[in-house]
């Protein structure tokens, strides 16, 4: 399964670029907020959204297919029934991985995901879990259990 901890931050520390599909040039839009994180700690963006030229600096794709570089990583930014036809799209764009953001969860794109054998991921922020993960949570004091006093069993 893809939610488990070691699988999440196997995703995360291998799936380097990113594109984010429904992002928004609007700084206090969630996508925008978690592009940004991701994009401030070395990952590469990749916006798609056809309303916009530029996001964060990079230049904006209509579709995925439209991006003329690999992909690691679609990262949904959506409705949960727009999901379909991204998923789609991951596949054919050789994706590693599809990842449904918070309150996104379309059960038939995972699964036509992970039958064509990329990682998929539902109902979950990157930035949350790269936070979390890799020990960005620190400065609010939220306990993450990446540092412990305990020895790994």
């Amino acid at each position: 399964m893809s939610d488990d901890i070691a699988t999440l931050r196997r995703i995360l520390g291998t799936c380097r670029t990113i594109a984010v599909v429904g992002l928004s040039a609007q700084w206090h839009r969630p996508s925008f907020f978690a592009a940004k994180y991701m994009q401030e700690h070395g990952y590469r963006i990749v916006p798609v959204n056809p309303r916009y030229e530029e996001v964060l600096g990079e230049r904006c794709y209509a579709s995925l297919r439209d991006i003329p570089h690999p992909v690691d990583m679609v990262d949904v930014f959506r409705a949960t029934d727009d999901v379909g036809p991204v998923a789609d799209d991951a596949i054919a764009i050789g994706a590693q991985c599809l990842w449904q953001q918070l309150g996104v969860r379309n059960v038939e794109a995972d699964a036509r995901a992970r039958a064509a054998g990329l990682e998929s991921v539902m109902n979950r922020c990157v930035k949350i879990e790269h936070a979390r993960l890799f020990g960005g949570l620190h400065w609010a004091g939220v306990n993450t259990g990446v540092i412990s006093a305990r020895r790994p069993i």
